[in-house]
């Protein structure tokens, strides 16, 4: 897995790239052409690059060149993966003779005489935009295949019993940090059942499940024991099968028999000194959120 710190030292060497000078060019260059010869990124090279040909790419864009200085035009192909495989090996031919990209732009990207101005042009119209996509597609692992992305909706659902501290005291934690938390209560009830409200209000990202001794209940002749609510647990059915186990999170305080269809599916313990913060922030995280540590921790 390519790490983050690799596309770091290669937006960096693109950024001294764009900000150069005619005598300073090519250490960056050379730089950037290095890190994009690294190891973790030698199999997607070999996917971009093994059925295009530069040379034949550049004999056909040549052809279109005019009388004016900078009137040709690249022949890009029509296959993104093929578009980003030659200016990689664009990149690899200007980094072994820099001379190159100067000639490039001069063909390309010309707009006066100065010679920087056609580096700072190929920099900015053809290696930047690369980069982007490059990352983009390193990333996606090689699915370049368009797909919207709808954002996460910050509501999160609170399901509780009678437990009005821990109701109050997840639902503040949450605000701290960005998010709506949808208590049903709270909500208009609009002649509608407690059932139907719960559905009018599950347009959430995540669910944060309190289970909290509020009920007695055991089986026929057996001895009593701490239960959560029958609303607590008809609501976690309803959110588990809705949203997902990963997109659900049980709080248990104290002594509180577990559902056995729920046996074996981790939950987290509500405890006096605020862990579950740190655990419910994770799960949080995990699904996409972005989350503010420093206030998780604070």
């Amino acid at each position: 897995m390519v790490e983050n710190d690799l596309f770091k030292q290669i937006n960096d060497a693109v950024l001294d790239l764009q900000s150069s000078q005619l005598q300073s060019f090519s250490r960056p260059l050379k730089r950037l052409a290095q890190l994009l010869q690294h190891s973790d990124l030698t199999s997607t090279n070999d996917v971009l690059t093994r059925d295009v040909s530069l040379d034949g790419f550049l004999k056909e864009s040549e052809k279109t060149q005019g009388s004016m200085v900078g009137s040709a035009q690249l022949l890009w192909p029509d296959s993104q993966e093929h578009v980003m495989g030659l200016t990689l090996l664009l990149i690899q031919k200007f980094a072994a003779n820099p001379d190159d990209m100067v000639q490039f732009g001069f063909t390309y990207f010309y707009t006066n005489n100065h010679i920087i101005s056609a580096i700072h042009n190929v920099t900015g119209q053809l290696i930047i935009p690369f980069i982007r996509d490059y990352k983009a597609y390193i990333l996606a692992r090689g699915n370049t295949k368009a797909k919207i992305v709808m954002p996460l909706s910050t509501k999160i659902f609170i399901v509780h019993g009678h437990d009005e501290g821990a109701r109050e005291s997840v639902a503040r934690f949450l605000q701290t940090l960005g998010f709506e938390p949808i208590i049903l209560h709270e909500q208009a009830n609009r002649g509608r059942t407690v059932i139907e409200k719960v559905e009018a209000n599950s347009d959430v990202s995540f669910a944060v499940v309190l289970l909290t001794p509020d009920d007695e209940g055991c089986t026929k002749g057996g001895a009593l024991e701490p239960r959560a609510r029958q609303n607590v647990l008809l609501e976690l059915g309803y959110f588990l099968g809705r949203l997902g186990r990963e997109r659900v999170c049980a709080l248990k305080r104290g002594d509180v028999e577990i559902p056995s269809d729920f046996a074996g599916v981790v939950w987290e313990a509500l405890d006096a000194g605020g862990a579950w913060k740190r655990r419910l922030g994770q799960e949080l995280q995990a699904i996409g959120h972005v989350i503010d540590w420093n206030k998780v921790m604070a």
